[in-house]
């Protein structure tokens, strides 16, 4: 499946989520499908966005390592349908607009949590997304620069605005 509908399907599944269970088991897909992204990119994207597609995949990496996984099967992990990504810039808008509903939803599960290792494991993992969001914003920028668009003029600034 390509990384839009993966990244569509995430999204949807992490906004349908409702126990705080079921939205760290998303937030972990996210982790994971960024990690795949980050993967592919430094393996086989625009040369100038290797090295923070790398450092994508090793960020998200540790943000899948902080969270439980999903206690499913292993075909119910939907990074390891990836099998292209298609336009580079609108994979990274929608990989930056997931990475920053993953950390909001976990914002959530933290002000609602009764253990404080899952309130310190949400923070962390806070953290994570927000780093590897992070480099999807500077991504975004390198591959702005290289076209000749001045401040991302075809995001209109939605993720590169935070």
């Amino acid at each position: 499946m390509d990384a839009m509908r993966l990244i569509e399907a995430t999204r949807c599944a992490l906004a349908r989520s409702q126990e705080p269970a079921v939205i760290v088991a998303e937030v972990w897909q996210s982790q994971a499908l960024a990690q795949a992204i980050g993967h592919r990119l430094a393996v086989a994207g625009p040369p100038e966005l290797r090295g923070e597609a790398l450092g994508l995949s090793e960020l998200s990496g540790r943000g899948c390592g902080l969270l439980d996984p999903p206690r499913s099967e292993a075909e119910d992990i939907r990074a390891a349908g990836l099998t292209g990504i298609g336009d580079a810039h609108d994979t990274l808008l929608g990989l930056g607009a997931l990475l920053a509903e993953a950390g909001i939803a976990l914002v959530s599960v933290a002000m609602s949590a009764d253990d404080e290792g899952l309130y310190w494991q949400c923070m962390e993992s806070i953290d994570a997304a927000d780093e590897s969001r992070d480099r999807v914003v500077e991504m975004l920028r390198k591959l702005a620069a290289r076209s000749g668009e001045g401040a991302c003029d075809r995001c209109g600034g939605t993720v590169l605005g935070g």
